[in-house]
């Protein structure tokens, strides 16, 4: 994109204050929630009854998918102060490194295993494989390496708020108003949950790259780029992996054809 459009570092921190301490707020509001008043909550936004009780779960598990948020607001912070976008992304891959490594010794060590931190909301086959955070750290790790701030950071966002919205609502309304139509590679995604995400990703985008000259071309194929690799995860790879790393090449590539015009 010009250089005169390209969101700046100070914005882009403005946003990420906003849209983290909005998150927190949320969180701590639900949390506050007794569980029958979460559920009626819900019901109160159209649940059916049926999927009441697995809908607060969902959100409860994925509420804390939204400490993801830190990692974009940590980079523009450095950058802020002077930090190049070089080094936050040897830190990121120093925190990876160390992370994976620890996780491996969670799959090996009996003692790390059984005082594993959070070991309680692990899915059940990442008690025998890494967990989604290791792929996470990686994603996002590779997407800060390959991209500008801007466009890393809406990466990252399609992942942890679009990936979220996508799971919450296909939970919570899948099958409801659009039929039965069963999505994905194991079909359990629905329709529902995708054109949510997509949505998500793409109000996101608008808004990063809200100075930007015919931003809607990369945002939307960003977006759709997110959407289809969460629904498909092509080649099996974890879509905490795909998802920030194909989107940003995606929007990279879409942005530098829109500046020949």
């Amino acid at each position: 994109m010009p250089l005169h459009q390209v969101p700046s570092n100070e914005f882009l921190l403005d946003y990420a204050l906003i849209l983290t301490a909005f998150a927190a707020v949320v969180i701590v509001i639900f949390k506050m929630l007794r569980t029958e008043d979460r559920k009626e909550l819900l019901q109160y936004c159209g649940v059916s009854l049926r999927k009441v009780a697995r809908s607060v779960r969902e959100i409860q598990r994925k509420g804390f998918h939204l400490a993801g948020l830190l990692v974009p607001l940590t980079q523009l912070i450095l950058l802020r102060f002077g930090f190049s976008n070089s080094d936050c992304a040897r830190i990121c891959w120093t925190i990876t490194i160390v992370g994976t490594s620890m996780d491996f010794a969670r799959l090996h060590i009996g003692f790390v295993a059984r005082n594993w931190p959070l070991r309680s909301i692990l899915r059940e086959h990442e008690h025998r494989q890494l967990t989604g955070g290791c792929y996470f750290s990686l994603g996002c790790t590779l997407s800060i390496s390959l991209s500008p701030p801007s466009v890393a950071m809406a990466s990252i966002l399609f992942l942890v708020l679009g990936d979220m919205s996508a799971a919450i609502i296909g939970v919570s309304f899948g099958g409801d108003a659009l039929g039965q139509l069963k999505l994905g590679r194991s079909g359990k995604k629905s329709l529902e949950g995708s054109l949510a995400m997509f949505l998500v990703c793409f109000v996101v985008g608008t808004t990063i790259f809200a100075h930007v000259r015919l931003r809607e071309y990369p945002v939307f194929l960003g977006a759709l780029a997110a959407t289809l690799t969460e629904l498909h995860e092509p080649l099996g790879i974890n879509d905490n992996l795909s998802i920030p790393i194909l989107s940003s090449i995606v929007m990279q590539l879409a942005f530098h054809r829109i500046s020949k015009c």
